[in-house]
């Protein structure tokens, strides 16, 4: 069952890529498009070229890139903890602390989720001015992330019980 809901956890990671693809092309034609086509456009005297869509594009990608990988880096263990203080203190007041901090990403998540989805709907009649899609998209991201910091925090935890993984390391050692 695990093998065959493993390319589930794949799905962030190649969103997140794709994602990092769209903003670099899309840096790329903002410039070309500002400092060339506008140039050439007053040189030659020719109708100019609207480019603001370039400026959604980027706004949209970042708000996703942003609430993905944050929930990426919890399921990395990548985010600020304070190692040098946990690692002092016994086996099982380690492991309480990092399932209290792993219930705290839960409710995190789960608040940014809700809060995420009542933006998301609130604004659901609202469209961009240059793309003109609608707004709800832009602030489901908030969804997205929230939700896959719920999954991510409640695997942590999993992981903390279980004593597996880099949150499983409490016996001794850097966490």
């Amino acid at each position: 069952m695990r093998a065959r809901l493993s390319w589930l956890g794949a799905i962030p990671h190649v969103f997140i890529t794709a994602l990092m693809v769209v903003v670099m092309v899309d840096m790329l034609v903002g410039v070309f498009l500002r400092y060339v086509m506008t140039w050439l456009s007053a040189s030659f005297d020719l109708p100019s070229i609207r480019f603001f869509w370039v400026e959604e594009v980027g706004e949209w990608s970042l708000a996703w890139l942003t609430f993905i990988g944050a929930a990426l880096g919890i399921r990395r263990g990548t985010h600020f903890a304070v190692h040098i203080l946990v690692e002092r203190f016994p086996v099982p007041v380690r492991r309480a602390v990092f399932a209290a901090h792993c219930l705290l990403i839960v409710a995190f998540g789960t608040l940014v989720a809700v809060y995420g989805w009542q933006v998301a709907e609130l604004n659901s009649q609202s469209f961009s001015p240059a793309l003109v899609l609608n707004l709800r998209w832009l602030y489901l991201s908030s969804v997205a992330g929230g939700v896959l910091m719920v999954v991510y925090g409640l695997i942590a935890l999993s992981d903390v019980v279980a004593g597996r993984g880099h949150w499983g390391q409490l016996s001794g050692g850097s966490t």
